[in-house]
């Protein structure tokens, strides 16, 4: 996804947690993955259960 859209997210309280050093914003990979888990869904209707 575009660093224009996580900006974004970061702003409204959502996308993975990030950490802040100085201006530059980084994720690490297990934030990423953990993300990636939660709004993992079967179907256009149904979100996996975690």
């Amino acid at each position: 996804m575009s660093p224009r859209t996580l900006e974004r997210w970061r702003m409204e309280g959502r996308g993975p947690i990030y950490l802040k050093l100085g201006k530059r914003v980084a994720y690490s990979m297990s934030t990423v993955l953990e993300y990636e888990q939660r709004i993992t869904h079967i179907s256009t209707s149904e979100r996996i259960q975690h």
